[in-house]
């Protein structure tokens, strides 16, 4: 069964105030519930039900529940679904990198403390208390198609493709340590560890974040990970 098609996305998207909604969620950078979108836009609540519901059918947008809290059904939050970064206006993930690099370069920062920096902006969503599975979404909504494995203490995140393949063949050590930072700061302030980040060929992807439970407490999220670069036949 095939997705919806461009002309169905641009149909979608040909509606004004609902292009304006799309280009809102986008430039928001983390899930937006219905009532935000009710203060932005001269709406009530069912005309933006209709126009989301357009957006989600045209596969532009996602909807996801937000992580409950206190009483009440959790609320339902809005973002760009990851297959569309890049397109339709949208930030994709190259030029995500750039600035990470470019923050790198101007700051003169390791690419590790740039990239614990910037987890919250690849959280996108307020942090669900379990660190495998903010590291997992924020992995998938980033376009790295994370599988999480079980392991002894812990979980293993597989990360089955590399969006940054063709930067990483040129500077492996340098996107890989920023990724490990990412999944360092998403960790911070919980009762677990990211201990290493294995990083193989980024054509084969199929990196491993090693992430283990502390029982003692929260950790600091600049401990000694390690970063792994393997390479065919070996580690480099």
């Amino acid at each position: 069964m095939t997705g919806p098609t461009l002309q169905e996305q641009a149909r979608a998207l040909g509606d004004p105030t609902r292009h304006a909604i799309f280009r809102h969620i986008a430039a928001c950078g983390h899930p937006v519930g219905i009532a935000e979108l009710n203060e932005r836009f001269p709406l009530n609540h069912n005309a933006i039900r209709q126009h989301l519901a357009k957006l989600v059918g045209a596969g532009l947008v996602v909807e996801a529940k937000s992580p409950a809290s206190g009483r009440g059904r959790p609320r339902l939050v809005y973002e760009v679904d990851p297959a569309m970064e890049g397109r339709w206006d949208t930030t994709g993930p190259y030029e995500r990198l750039s600035r990470l690099l470019v923050e790198v370069v101007r700051t003169g920062r390791t690419a590790r403390d740039v990239g614990r920096g910037a987890a919250e902006l690849f959280r996108g969503r307020p942090a669900s208390g379990d660190a495998v599975a903010d590291i997992g979404a924020a992995m998938a909504r980033h376009g790295f198609d994370p599988e999480v494995r079980p392991a002894p203490g812990g979980a293993d995140v597989v990360l089955q493709r590399c969006p940054f393949a063709a930067a990483a063949l040129e500077g492996r050590s340098t996107v890989c340590a920023l990724h490990l930072g990412i999944a360092e700061g998403l960790v911070e302030g919980t009762a677990a560890t990211v201990t290493e980040l294995v990083a193989d060929d980024p054509r084969r992807a199929g990196c491993r974040l090693r992430v283990r439970s502390t029982p003692d407490g929260p950790v600091d999220a600049a401990g000694p990970a390690t970063l792994t670069l393997h390479r065919k036949g070996g580690v480099l």
